[in-house]
């Protein structure tokens, strides 16, 4: 097998395990290479043990905030035991223990703490069975740094370490077609269902037609478009990304059906294009946005809030949460799946800056409904102002349009070669 289709099977492994667990019984996996079952688990003064019933792949830990905890991931657990469920004292730093199946081949433990703690050592006993896990409290700027430090590995010994678990089931965990999905949209692209799947959301349409210029009239409806298009062009012919639309026409869409559709055909990155208006016509430049529950700024709170209301005036009730998928699971997909959507930002806003003009504050966060697909990596895209004259007019552009396009295009490239990496 060559480099890309190993490539692409990592990049489709969250979407995978998400669809998984929601399709159940109906899916036919392949079996992995080891079906260890977590015997116990402990957590008693900050020293936390995991034993199994067979030698396991490996471990791997990360500490997130909102609320502080740390979870643990060990690869090559197909079977969840039982767990202890100590009396933890109330000195320590770790609260309760939670545990679920990740995916079907990934155990994650979660630990609730009472204040900030970070992980101070972790290791696996002699023969593999066991795994030890020291935590310990932390100052708060001590604890926010260990946010962005990512995972800590942690291997078995190599005698006593199970194969890596297989990944070949993912290509047959996608939905099948079937009349049921014969609305789904267009993939352009390669005919490959590995590659990589970018799904690009042109704002607004039909009879919503977003802002309009006071410079020319231009609408925003008609501007995301064109852009997404141009996106969706050079992003196919880089032979390596697949990529759909949400609309390629005038029509409109509610806001929920927007992230729906990514979601529905498996998207690994959902990219909603917008084009801003302000009171001010001297505000100008591109805006990234990631999901925040509470808005980063009373500006970004005020635009979330006006691009929300397009499903109230429709009358789309966007509160019901999904019965299929377990709390645990949903709260820590989208811990983790806001963490990818701000590191695609980054790269993003890397790749822009010499193409267009960026506002000094360029990543900013706000609970835009598009970007809360527990289980996609979601950005919006303020592409720019058209209260601006000169927005306006690189935004209408063929050529402004392509530079957006070339931009999004290579930071898609960087983001999944990262991913990648990273594994």
């Amino acid at each position: 097998m060559n480099f890309l289709y190993w490539t692409t099977i990592v990049f489709c492994r969250h979407k995978v395990a998400m669809l998984a667990l929601l399709l159940t019984a109906s899916l036919s996996l392949s079996s992995p290479t080891m079906a260890a079952t977590v015997k116990n688990v402990t957590a008693n003064n900050g020293v936390v043990t995991i034993t199994f019933d067979d030698v396991v792949h490996k471990a791997s830990v990360f500490t997130l905030a909102g609320p502080n905890r740390i979870a643990l991931d060990i690869e090559g657990v197909e079977n969840l035991g039982v767990l202890n469920r100590n009396t933890v004292p109330d000195d320590v730093v770790i609260r309760s223990v939670r545990m679920g199946q990740y995916d079907p081949t990934t155990a994650r433990v979660v630990f609730d703490l009472d204040k900030p703690g970070i992980v101070t050592n972790g290791e696996f006993s002699a023969d593999g069975r066991s795994f030890r896990l020291n935590v310990r409290s932390a100052l708060i700027d001590e604890f926010e740094s260990s946010l962005g430090k990512g995972r800590k590995i942690f291997n078995p010994p190599a005698k006593f370490r199970s194969a890596p678990p297989k990944r070949d089931y993912a290509s047959r965990a996608r939905i099948k077609k079937s009349a049921k999905n014969k609305n789904n949209p267009r993939i352009y692209g390669p005919n490959n269902n590995n590659l990589p799947l970018v799904v690009i959301d042109a704002g607004h349409g039909g009879h919503d037609p977003g802002a309009i210029s006071p410079h020319g009239g231009q609408r925003e409806k008609d501007i995301t478009l064109a852009i997404a298009k141009k996106i969706r062009d050079k992003l196919a012919a880089t032979g390596r990304i697949r990529v759909a639309l949400t609309r390629e026409n005038d029509k409109f869409l509610v806001l929920q059906d927007r992230f729906g559709i990514a979601r529905k055909i498996g998207a690994d990155l959902f990219i909603s294009i917008h084009a801003d208006s302000a009171g001010s016509h001297q505000a100008n430049g591109g805006t990234v946005y990631t999901l925040s529950e509470v808005a980063s700024d009373r500006e970004a709170q005020k635009l979330a809030s006006r691009e929300n209301k397009a499903d109230i005036i429709n009358g789309i009730n966007l509160g019901g949460a999904d019965d299929n998928v377990s709390s645990i699971l949903i709260d820590l997909t989208q811990r983790e799946t806001m963490n990818v959507s701000a590191d695609f930002a980054k790269i993003l806003l890397r790749e822009a800056k010499p193409n267009m003009r960026l506002r000094s504050n360029s990543h900013r966060f706000a609970s835009f409904v598009v970007l809360k697909a527990p289980d996609t990596p979601s950005i919006l895209f303020e592409t720019g102002y058209l209260t601006n004259e000169r927005d306006v007019k690189f935004l209408s552009t063929a050529a402004g349009q392509s530079k957006i396009a070339d931009s999004i295009t290579k930071a898609a490239q960087a983001h999944f070669a990262r991913r990648l990496a990273n594994r």
